[in-house]
């Protein structure tokens, strides 16, 4: 009998020690600070993520600034300080240009591209290769229309009145087709941009769209917008994962936090751009006055753009492969866009030439 209560015991206290095994706490934090708004695609992510996984997964969520700096977030996720880092992939563009596309395009994707390219035709493996390099797994969740455009105190309406301006500016490829237009790039978070225009250490800036703009409080210190954003065409956001912690869950808990960040894409898409539009009358309300470029002007910044992405494309062949996968999804896509316009999704761009990036593909 004595010997029977042992093995019960046992194998009572193994049963627990499986089920205390299976239940699994992650950190994940973000490089956005509370005070600007795409932190709630993160927060929705991280609720629908809870609310899926059950038991099996409780992610704790902090703010940007609050663990690691904000730059910070992609090593912290590589060496497993963080399990998770919610991102804008284009920041790492300097670890590997591949990046750069992968969060953003000059005058190319739209924000249903992005999506369709994700989840059709081929574009989440290649995040998932091109972060895999840094032992992570990546998935995209949040995704965003073109941006503003250029918030300035003197009003830029020609390509011209970039000429010496300083401004607030991210991406690789963004940066080289401003220096082209006769501006200068300079970088900084996006927390540090109103005091910069406020003291004019900068000339103007751009951050994301017109809801993010609004909540960094930019019409308090910037008299005209410039639109549209050509400069990036589409964002999207997403979750580093450490290999390792992925790795440890069941497959049951990994293909929930696929479902959830599928979710979160679809809803980001209709959340900021229902928030965009209301923020688009709240800088107008403001006394903002926003100004358009002419379609000519935006013909001649696709042809820069276009220049711009053959060239960084052909520095490295990860760049070339992700830009090639994106113009094979345009091609593909334009028979049935095209056919059906004006009842599509979008434009079908003039873009690069996609024989000049297939050849540095390979």
């Amino acid at each position: 009998m004595k010997l029977k209560s042992t093995l019960a015991g046992l194998a009572l206290c193994a049963g627990f020690g499986t089920q205390a095994a299976a239940q699994d706490n992650w950190t994940m934090t973000t490089t956005w600070p509370t005070s600007l708004e795409l932190i709630e695609i993160d927060k929705h992510f991280v609720d629908l993520a809870n609310k899926l996984t059950g038991e099996d997964l409780t992610i704790e969520f902090f703010e940007g600034g609050s663990l690691v700096p904000a730059g910070e977030v992609f090593g912290a996720v590589e060496s497993n300080t963080v399990q998770a880092g919610a991102d804008w992939p284009g920041y790492w563009a300097g670890r590997n240009s591949a990046f750069s596309p992968l969060a953003t395009t000059a005058s190319l994707f739209n924000a249903v591209d992005y999506v369709n390219w994700i989840e059709q035709w081929g574009g989440k493996d290649l995040y998932n290769e091109i972060y895999g390099k840094f032992g992570m797994v990546y998935l995209p969740y949040g995704v965003t229309n073109n941006e503003s455009g250029f918030r300035t105190n003197e009003q830029i309406v020609t390509l011209e009145d970039l000429k010496g301006k300083r401004l607030r500016l991210s991406g690789l490829e963004q940066g080289r087709l401003l220096e082209k237009l006769g501006g200068s790039q300079v970088s900084m978070a996006g927390g540090e941009i109103y005091q910069s225009l406020e003291r004019g250490v900068i000339d103007g800036a751009e951050f994301s769209t017109p809801n993010v703009d609004f909540s960094g409080g930019f019409q308090q210190v910037t008299k005209y917008w410039a639109t549209p954003g050509w400069h990036q065409s589409a964002s999207i956001f997403g979750v580093m994962i450490n290999k390792g912690a992925w790795d440890a869950l069941s497959d049951e808990t990994r293909e929930a936090l696929e479902i959830a960040a599928q979710a979160n894409l679809v809803w980001s898409l209709s959340f900021t751009e229902k928030r965009a539009t209301e923020a688009y009358q709240q800088f107008l309300d403001a006394g903002i006055e926003i100004n358009r470029y002419d379609d000519e002007t935006l013909a001649t910044v696709q042809e820069m753009a276009n220049e711009t992405i053959e060239e960084t494309a052909c520095e490295n062949p990860d760049s070339a492969k992700v830009y090639l996968s994106q113009l094979e999804y345009l091609n593909d896509y334009a028979k049935w866009r095209d056919a059906s316009a004006p009842f599509n999704l979008g434009r079908t761009p003039n873009g690069p030439d996609i024989e000049k990036i297939r050849a540095c593909a390979e």
